[in-house]
C-alpha cells in the first residue's frame, strides 16, 4: 500500500488530538500538515495545545514542531500539501458544509468527523464493517462537486455507534422497532472532569440534538442507493433517549428490539460473534479482528473494563435476555473517540484507500 500524505483540520480540538494520536505510527498514512482557527496560525502544534491537550498520552514527537495552518484562510495550501484530510472542526453546520466542500472542490478528499454533511444525499456516512457499499455514490457526489478526485465522506454519530452494529448483525431476523436509551460519557462533549467538574457525581438528561440524530442516522445506514442519493429506510421505527453521565470515554447503550422473526437467545448470540464486514476482508489496519463481542457474564460490558477493547474499536455486549413488551433487550458498549469518532473515522479513510477511491 502506497503512504498517503494526510492532514489533520481541527487538530487542536479533542477529536483533533486523538486522530494525532491514531495516526502517529499508522502504517498507511503520514500526517503531513495540520490546521486549527486563525488565532493558532503559525504556532507550532506543541504551542497551540499547550495547557489544552486533553489526551493522557503525550502530544506526539513528530507532530510538535509541526507550524498551525489556518483552516480557512490556508485551505488552497494546505490542500497542495496532501492526498487527502480528517476534518473535526468546531464551527457552525453552515460554514463546515460550506469548508468541506470547498477542500473537496481543491480535489482534496475529506473524511469528516463533523455532522454538518451527514444527512447531505450523496455524502456517504459509513460504517465500515455495516455499509461499505455505499461508498459507490461518491462517483455521483463528484458530478455534483465537478470534481476528479475531490469528495466528502462522514462518519456517523459517535453513540450510535454503540448499537447500530447489534442491530445491523441481527438485521435478517427484521427487526420492526427498537427502543434505545444511551448513556454518554464527557469526551463527546469534549470535555474532561477538570474542564466539567459539574459532571462529577451527576447525570444530565439532555444532550442538544443527540436524541434526533440517534433515530434518523441509523436509518441512512441502513439506507440504499438509489440514482444519485442515498435514500434513507422507513424501518425499523426508533426511538432514543441520550443522557450524559460522569464517564470519561465510552458510550453505552441499553436496547430494546422487537422482531419479526422470533429467534431464540442463542441464535443471535452466535449472529453477534460470527459479524463481520468489508473492512475485516480486507485486513484493513484499523479494522478489530473480533467486531462484536458478547459477554455472558450479567455484569458486563462495563466501561472502565472493556470500552478499550480490540484498541477502541471493537463494539461489546452483553445482558441478552427477553423482554415483557419487546421481544428481547441487551446492553452494549463502544469508545466514543475511538470507534465512535477519530478511529472511525481511520477506518472509514483505510476502507477509501483500498477500495480506490483516494488514489
Amino acid at each position: 500500500m502506497k503512504q498517503y500524505q494526510v492532514g489533520i483540520v481541527g487538530a487542536t480540538g479533542m477529536v483533533g488530538q486523538r486522530f494525532s494520536l491514531l495516526l502517529e505510527n499508522h502504517p498507511w498514512f503520514h500526517v503531513a500538515a495540520l490546521a486549527a482557527s486563525g488565532r493558532n496560525r503559525g504556532k507550532t502544534y506543541a504551542e497551540a495545545v499547550e495547557g489544552r491537550w486533553k489526551m493522557q498520552q503525550p502530544i506526539p514527537e513528530s507532530m510538535k514542531d509541526l507550524v498551525l495552518f489556518d483552516a480557512t484562510a490556508d485551505a488552497e495550501a494546505l490542500a497542495s500539501k496532501v492526498d487527502f484530510i480528517f476534518c473535526a472542526v468546531d464551527m457552525p453546520k453552515d460554514e463546515i458544509r460550506a469548508l468541506e466542500e470547498r477542500y473537496a472542490k481543491l480535489e482534496c478528499p475529506v473524511i469528516s468527523n463533523n455532522s454538518a454533511h451527514r444527512l447531505t444525499p450523496d455524502v456517504p456516512m459509513i460504517i465500515p464493517e455495516v455499509n461499505a457499499d455505499h461508498a459507490r455514490i461518491i462517483e455521483s457526489q463528484r458530478k455534483r462537486l465537478g470534481t476528479k478526485r475531490g469528495f466528502i465522506a462522514v462518519k456517523s454519530n459517535c453513540s450510535i455507534q454503540s448499537y447500530v452494529p447489534a442491530l445491523s448483525a441481527i438485521w435478517d431476523l427484521g427487526i420492526e422497532e427498537a427502543a434505545v436509551c444511551t448513556y454518554q460519557a464527557i469526551s463527546g462533549a469534549g470535555k474532561t472532569f477538570d474542564t466539567w467538574p459539574e459532571m462529577i457525581d451527576n447525570v444530565i438528561p439532555f444532550i442538544g440534538g443527540e436524541e434526533e440524530k440517534s433515530e434518523v442516522e441509523p436509518m441512512k445506514v441502513w439506507g440504499h442507493i438509489e440514482g444519485d442519493e442515498i435514500v434513507s429506510a422507513v424501518s425499523p421505527k426508533i426511538t432514543a433517549q441520550c443522557l450524559r453521565v460522569p464517564v470519561s470515554d465510552g458510550h453505552m447503550a441499553a436496547v430494546f428490539v422487537k422482531l419479526r422473526d422470533k429467534a431464540d437467545k442463542e441464535t443471535i448470540i452466535k449472529k453477534w460473534r460470527a459479524f463481520s464486514g468489508r473492512a475485516q476482508e480486507l485486513k484493513l489496519p484499523s479494522a478489530p479482528e473480533h467486531f462484536l463481542t458478547y459477554f455472558e457474564e450479567d455484569n458486563r460490558p462495563q466501561t472502565k473494563l472493556d470500552r478499550d477493547l480490540e484498541g477502541g474499536m471493537g463494539v461489546s455486549i452483553g445482558r441478552l435476555r427477553a423482554d415483557s413488551v419487546f421481544d428481547y433487550k441487551f446492553v452494549s458498549l463502544s469508545h466514543n473517540t475511538l470507534r465512535g469518532a477519530a478511529g472511525g473515522a481511520v477506518l472509514m479513510a483505510e476502507l477509501l484507500c483500498a477500495e480506490g477511491y483516494i488514489d
